[in-house]
């Protein structure tokens, strides 16, 4: 990772600055458009403002334009990844190079509104932690909507966080978010979800959403695929990382009952004169009462784990002194 910088920059910006964190794989020709845009709304809302533009391996000419532009504007901030990384390891590296109080995340493909940061922003302002953007009004094929549509759906059910659109990149963040949460794999779309976990406020708003008018969507089935097995991950983290005995119980006492219940049906068979040496049963049956038993004590190392060493997670809301 190369990281650009630019002397005079100061090391810190003033209380109510911006950080715009946007994530680029081959946008040649919308980065300097989506730049202008920024630029315009960004100098209404204040002076102290960055783009922050993170090249995730692209092998057209985005990097050299991201480049020209922060030779010419000292409010421009560029990095260029290694290789294609993904989505959420750009956003991490952004999110670690931030610092604004505010920081905006959007696609470099200009279907997210600039115009819609004052908005975003404001409802900040209003107390909420979290912004997330709602594509109300979604100008993409059905390849992409019906796939996103059942896993927002999903999503939604099985944590609890009643979000419209997961997969909208357009949000805004309190610094101390951002600063908070570790994103891997496909988890930038799970950060409401990581933020709610941690105590902060989120919240949606519906957003204009624009048609693609130049390149190509780097969305597959198999992101959607990724992205539910990172739902199960997201699942443990929010409910069972501090008490994981709970997950691995449940699951190995079931799993123990289970076994015992074979095993004291072929015990009672057994005593009624009818052979079981032989039988499969049985080898399930003990099978099911050692992994029970090998998942409890998972469970309760896992707790010892966290009882010698917890993670020192800032979750303190207000200190009163």
């Amino acid at each position: 990772m190369i990281e650009r910088t630019r002397a005079g920059i100061p090391d810190r910006i003033s209380l109510e600055s911006i950080s715009v964190v946007i994530p680029i794989r081959n946008e040649e020709q919308t980065i300097r458009p989506l730049y202008e845009q920024l630029t315009t709304v960004l100098q209404s809302l204040t002076g102290d403002y960055e783009i922050l533009f993170l090249d995730d391996g692209s092998t057209d000419s985005s990097a050299a334009i991201m480049e020209s532009l922060w030779q010419q504007d000292s409010h421009v901030k560029a990095l260029q990844l290694r290789r294609n990384f993904g989505k959420a390891a750009a956003l991490a590296v952004g999110f670690a190079e931030a610092r604004g109080d505010i920081v905006l995340t959007l696609d470099g493909d200009l279907q997210d509104d600039p115009q819609e940061i004052p908005r975003l922003v404001d409802a900040l302002r209003e107390g909420y932690d979290v912004v997330s953007g709602w594509k109300r009004v979604r100008h993409d094929p059905l390849s992409k909507t019906a796939p996103s549509r059942l896993f927002n759906w999903v999503v939604s059910r099985t944590t609890g966080i009643h979000l419209h659109d997961f997969n909208c990149g357009f949000k805004a963040y309190r610094r101390e978010v951002v600063k908070n949460v570790r994103l891997y794999g496909e988890m930038h779309r799970f950060i409401p979800v990581l933020a709610h976990s941690r105590g902060y406020k989120v919240t949606e708003l519906p957003v204009t959403h624009h048609p693609r008018k130049h390149g190509k969507s780097k969305y597959g089935i198999e992101r959607l695929l990724r992205g539910f097995f990172d739902l199960l991950t997201i699942l443990f983290l929010t409910r069972y990382l501090y008490k994981p005995l709970h997950f691995f119980g449940a699951l190995g006492l079931l799993t123990f009952l289970v076994g015992f219940g074979i095993d004291a049906y072929l015990a009672a068979l057994w005593f009624a004169g009818v052979g079981i040496g032989t039988r499969p049963l049985l080898s399930l049956g003990t099978l099911l009462l050692v992994i029970g038993m090998q998942l409890i004590c998972t469970g309760l190392i896992a707790e010892l784990m966290i009882y010698l060493k917890r993670d020192q997670d800032n979750i303190i809301g207000k200190r009163l002194e």
